[in-house]
């Protein structure tokens, strides 16, 4: 199992087509085999600021992922949110154990 983690950005003024975006591409991927998780969530202090959580069972599942069509239309819509785009790269977090966190 393995994680995937970044930041998205787009034109301030797009917030909310972002929103929708996402939101469509979240529920869409999140019908797919061997998606665990697929999450957006919002920068609280800079509008058009978005992190993306993705947790996958394997590398197959990812890859026919990204020839959904739902991930087409997700990647042209996030191109019409504007031109600013985060230059980090997603990345991959492998997972070899995991649970509930405990307290110290």
């Amino acid at each position: 199992m393995f994680a995937i983690n970044g930041r998205i950005e787009c034109d301030p003024a797009h917030h909310d087509q972002a929103i929708a975006a996402m939101t469509a591409a979240a529920a869409a991927t999140m019908q797919e085999a061997g998606c665990q998780a697929y999450r957006f969530s919002a920068d609280l202090a800079e509008k058009g600021v978005f992190y993306i959580f993705e947790l996958w069972e394997s590398d197959d599942a990812l890859k026919s992922h990204f020839r959904a069509p739902h991930m087409a239309a997700f990647q042209a819509a996030l191109k019409e949110c504007g031109p600013k785009r985060s230059s980090e790269p997603l990345m991959r977090y492998d997972i070899s154990q995991s649970g509930p966190l405990g307290r110290p």
